[in-house]
């Protein structure tokens, strides 16, 4: 991440802007398995892999929380040893599995995580795109919240910038997603989100992690979306009352594409190896 400074200041001068987004590494330490079936480091590398080699570029990766499997710091060392092989600035926030400490202490460098005295909300304006991190996270509890104090600290934010287009990033899903169990878990009171975020027209987007799995809704009159895993995902089972269970789909991640002629375009792309490309037509335009 040697260039990041650069990059900012090659983005912040442009029109247009690609920002890439993962999800839920949840990454133990020394070589465990989550839920003792799934090898999270090894699918975190695969993922930083697929990432530095995207053409074009991404100019940056958020990371849309549960670094980490338990927010411990021997966690976040491995999540940093791994994560330093990626080539783009990335930015972070926390999940109900990370602890607030523990991230700030092993990354003191990142000094937007020490914006705000009580949780880790963040701004960054180096950028055509404005993003904005928020902490959802309820030390010990499943479930999101953002308190009345932090919802203010967000209106203030976006009051600030009304004509920026902006992305907001919260761990928690806002949203009715359908599957039980999750749904169970969402972030609290997100109506009180809504109405903060229904204020402000240049919210291109609202990104969560936390379902494993790439869902779309209407929110706040914009578009809230939740990044796939990218390790497992969580089953997509719509029974009500269905179990609590994930599935060793194919993980994934986000790419968003804004440009001042076209707004903001969402792609999702898959952390795999798979044949292709191939061509539709051959150079006479025709394929047999």
């Amino acid at each position: 991440m040697a260039d990041q400074a650069f990059r900012v200041e090659q983005c912040s001068t442009s029109q247009q802007c690609l920002i890439a987004q993962i999800s839920d590494p949840h990454i133990k330490a020394g070589g465990k398995l989550s839920y003792r079936q799934v090898d999270t480091a090894n699918a975190l590398r695969e993922a930083i892999t697929t990432l530095n080699q995207l053409i074009p570029r991404p100019d940056l990766v958020l990371i849309s929380g549960d670094l980490v499997d338990f927010g411990h710091p021997e966690e976040y060392a491995t999540f940093k040893h791994i994560l330093s092989d990626l080539t783009l600035p990335v930015y972070l926030i926390p999940g109900n599995h990370d602890d607030r400490q523990s991230l700030r202490a092993a990354f003191p460098e990142h000094r937007y995580l020490f914006q705000h005295r009580d949780f880790l909300h963040w701004v960054i304006d180096d950028y055509p795109v404005r993003l904005v991190g928020l902490d959802s996270s309820v030390p010990g509890k499943p479930y999101g919240e953002l308190s009345n104090a932090s919802l203010e600290w967000l209106d203030k934010i976006l009051t600030e910038q009304p004509e920026k287009p902006t992305l907001v990033m919260v761990h928690h899903h806002p949203f009715v997603s359908g599957i039980d169990h999750m749904d169970q878990q969402p972030l609290k009171h997100a109506s009180a989100l809504e109405n903060v975020i229904g204020k402000h027209a240049q919210v291109e987007r609202v990104l969560c992690g936390h379902l494993h799995r790439s869902i779309q809704a209407r929110f706040g009159n914009t578009l809230a979306i939740s990044c796939p895993g990218v390790s497992h995902q969580v089953s997509l089972d719509l029974t009500p009352g269905g179990p609590s269970r994930f599935q060793l789909e194919p993980p994934g991640y986000l790419l968003h594409q804004w440009s001042a002629a076209h707004g903001m375009i969402t792609h999702q792309g898959f952390i795999a190896s798979y044949p292709g490309p191939f061509p539709f037509y051959d150079a006479n335009g025709l394929i047999d």
